[in-house]
């Protein structure tokens, strides 16, 4: 069982409105006392009000409920697929997020959906022979830069480049590929749009200064680069 569908199966366990002692989860998922605090810990920072009831284990907090909603057996394997998929993300803050999120939405499967889901979990494997080793943490605070207008000060290093540049931008637009990571801003040093890889900022710093939206679009900047490309062959 992955720790996702374990922390699933308590979240189920403790919504019975059962106490459960960390010696009983272990016992029952053949795991140590330490990794079901772990996993109780990951469960109340993704949102679940648990309470510990001394001398007798943890339990739900009065009036906790889960909205009814219902997910289907194929909607339930897309969510799935797509743990798999993200799972190959390099960025950590967005795997974890996702995770997170995941959780939650589980704890809301009909008890046989769930048990199929995991059953599929068992089944998916996502092979990426060209996968770099790379790594990124800095994805999920960049997407609230990007709703809500924040400036960025980065320190970047471009490729095959041991030095480091400072950048103030204005973020517009993430996509990836290759797995990849990137994202496009108005550069101010620049005093142009440029995109940069995520895994190849050095530090970030997300300022509470907002910036004017520029209207940019993504088509935009690909037409610009086509452009640019043009006028190198002439």
């Amino acid at each position: 069982m992955t720790q996702l569908s374990r922390l699933i199966s308590i979240l189920t366990l403790l919504k019975s409105r059962r106490v459960l002692t960390a010696t009983e989860l272990s016992y029952k998922y053949a795991v140590s006392v330490r990794t079901i605090y772990r996993d109780i810990q990951k469960l109340i920072e993704a949102g679940v009000p648990i309470v510990t009831l001394e001398g007798r284990g943890y339990t739900l907090m009065d009036g906790y409920t889960v909205a009814p909603v219902q997910f289907t057996e194929k909607q339930a394997n897309a969510l799935v697929t797509a743990e798999h998929l993200v799972s190959q993300s390099n960025d950590s803050s967005f795997v974890k997020d996702f995770e997170e999120a995941l959780t939650k939405i589980k704890s809301v499967f009909k008890s046989s959906v769930l048990e199929k889901s995991e059953r599929l979990d068992n089944k998916i494997h996502i092979f990426n022979a060209r996968q770099e080793n790379i790594s990124s943490n800095a994805l999920s605070e960049i997407q609230l830069a990007v709703t809500n207008f924040n400036y960025i000060e980065i320190n970047y290093r471009k490729a095959n480049d041991p030095n480091i540049s400072f950048r103030k931008i204005e973020p517009y637009f993430i996509f990836s590929t290759e797995n990849k990571w990137l994202l496009i801003a108005w550069c101010h040093l620049r005093k142009d749009y440029r995109s940069f890889r995520i895994d190849r900022i050095q530090h970030f710093k997300i300022l509470i200064e907002q910036f004017e939206d520029r209207k940019f679009t993504i088509q935009d900047y690909f037409n610009s680069e086509c452009e640019k490309a043009n006028r190198l062959k002439k």
